[in-house]
C-alpha cells in the first residue's frame, strides 16, 4: 500500500511539471524581451512554441509509447525535459531559447497522457474519478503557481526558474512507475486506430469544447475585466487566477461526483455549469460576481475533464494511452483555436463573445445525455 501511495504521488507530481513549465514564462515576458533584445510580441511567442508541439505530438505520443513501452517513454521524456530546461538556462540567443521551449513542449507530450494511463492501471475502477480529479488538481496547481514562481524568479534572474524545473525533472526520472503491461505488442498504426475508435470520439468532441469554450476563453475574461472595470494588472491577474484555484480545490470533489453518478453526468453537469458561468460573465456589471463566475467556470472545466478522461481511460488497456493522448491533444487544440474563433465576435459585441461559447456548451448537453458511451470496466 505504501509503495502504491508513493507511486501515485510521483505520478501526480509528474502531472504538475508540464503545465508549470508551459506557463512559467507568462510573468517573465518583459525580462525575456530585455534579456534577448526582442519585442514583447516575440517574447510572448515562447508560450506558443511550447504549446503547439505539445498538442500536435500528443496526437501520436500514446501509440508510439505503446510500441516503445510506457515507462521507457516517460523516463526518456523526463530526461529530455531536464536537458531542454538546462538549455533554457544557458541559452545566449533567443532562437536557441525558443528551441529549448519546443523540446520542453515535445517532452511534455509524452508525460501528461502516459502518466494518466499509468494512474488508471493502478486505480480501482470505482475510485478512478477521484484519482483523475487529483491529477487535474495538480495540473491546475501547476498552471496557477507557474506565473507566481516565474515572476518571483525574474526578480533575481528568470533563468533560475528553468534551473528549478530541471532539478524537479531530474528527480522525476528516478521516480517509481507502475510496471508496463507489455510493449511492442501492437503497431503504431493499429494503436492509432484503437485511439480513434467510436467510444473515444465523444470524449474528443467534448475535449474540444472544454478547451475552446471554457479554458480557451481566459483571454476573453482578461479583455472583459480590462474593458469593463479598468483595474490594475495585479487585480486583473487575481481575477483570472480564481479559475485555477477553484479547479484545484474542487477537482477531487468533482472526481467523487463522477465516481458516484458516472462520467456522463459529470460531462453534462460541466457543460451546463460552463454555459451558465459564461453567460453570467457576459451580463454582469459587478467585478466580484465576474470573479465568482470565472471561479465556477474552473469547476465546470474540471467536471468535464474528469468525465472525459475517465471515459477515455476505462476502455481496453491496449488502447488507453492512445485514447487519452488524442483526447488531451484535442483539448489543447481547442484552446489554441479559441482566439481566432471568438476575438472578432467579442470586438463586435463583448456579450456575444461569451454568449456564443456558452450556447455551444449548453447545446451539447442533449447529445451527451443521449449518446455518451457507457462506462467500460475493462482493465
Amino acid at each position: 500500500m505504501a509503495g502504491t501511495t508513493r507511486t501515485k504521488a510521483a505520478l501526480y507530481v509528474g502531472g504538475l511539471l508540464g503545465p508549470f513549465g508551459g506557463g512559467v514564462v507568462a510573468a517573465m515576458l518583459p525580462e525575456l524581451g530585455a534579456s534577448f533584445a526582442v519585442s514583447p510580441g516575440l517574447a510572448a511567442s515562447t508560450l506558443t512554441v511550447y504549446l503547439l508541439p505539445f498538442a500536435l505530438i500528443m496526437l501520436v505520443a500514446g501509440p508510439i509509447a505503446e510500441r516503445w513501452g510506457l515507462s521507457r517513454a516517460i523516463r526518456v521524456a523526463y530526461a529530455v525535459y531536464v536537458l531542454a530546461a538546462l538549455l533554457s538556462v544557458v541559452a545566449p540567443w533567443f532562437w536557441l531559447f525558443q528551441g529549448s521551449r519546443v523540446l520542453q513542449g515535445a517532452a511534455n507530450a509524452f508525460t501528461t497522457p502516459l502518466l494518466l494511463t499509468k494512474l488508471a492501471a493502478i486505480t480501482p475502477p470505482n475510485r478512478l474519478g477521484r484519482a483523475v480529479g487529483t491529477f487535474g488538481a495538480m495540473q491546475a496547481l501547476g498552471q496557477t503557481s507557474a506565473p507566481l514562481v516565474g515572476g518571483l524568479a525574474a526578480e533575481a534572474s528568470w533563468r533560475l526558474a528553468f534551473l528549478g524545473i530541471a532539478v524537479v525533472a531530474l528527480a522525476l526520472t528516478a521516480s517509481p512507475l507502475p510496471p508496463d503491461s507489455g510493449a511492442g505488442q501492437t503497431s503504431i498504426a493499429t494503436s492509432m486506430r484503437d485511439a480513434l475508435r467510436p467510444r473515444v470520439q465523444w470524449p474528443v468532441g467534448a475535449a474540444v469544447l472544454a478547451g475552446g469554450c471554457l479554458a480557451g476563453t481566459l483571454f476573453l475574461v482578461a479583455f472583459r475585466v480590462d474593458d469593463a472595470f479598468a483595474v490594475s494588472p495585479s487585480l486583473r491577474g487575481a481575477v483570472l487566477t480564481t479559475y485555477g484555484i477553484a479547479g484545484m480545490l474542487g477537482a477531487r470533489l468533482v472526481g467523487g461526483f463522477s465516481d458516484r453518478f458516472g462520467p456522463r453526468a459529470a460531462v453534462g453537469g460541466g457543460l451546463l455549469l460552463g454555459g451558465a458561468t459564461l453567460t453570467g460573465i457576459a451580463l454582469t456589471e459587478s467585478l466580484p460576481l465576474l470573479a465568482a463566475a470565472w471561479a465556477l467556470a474552473g469547476l465546470g472545466t474540471q467536471l468535464m475533464l474528469v468525465g472525459i478522461n475517465t471515459t477515455a481511460l476505462t476502455g481496453d488497456h491496449t488502447g488507453r494511452s492512445g485514447a487519452i493522448s488524442v483526447v488531451t491533444s484535442a483539448r489543447f487544440l481547442g484552446m489554441a483555436a479559441a482566439p481566432a474563433a471568438f476575438t472578432g465576435l467579442y470586438r463586435h459585441d463583448p456579450a456575444l463573445g461569451f454568449l456564443l461559447p456558452a450556447a455551444l456548451l449548453v447545446l451539447a448537453v442533449p447529445a451527451v445525455a443521449a449518446r455518451w458511451p457507457p462506462l467500460s470496466r475493462a482493465r
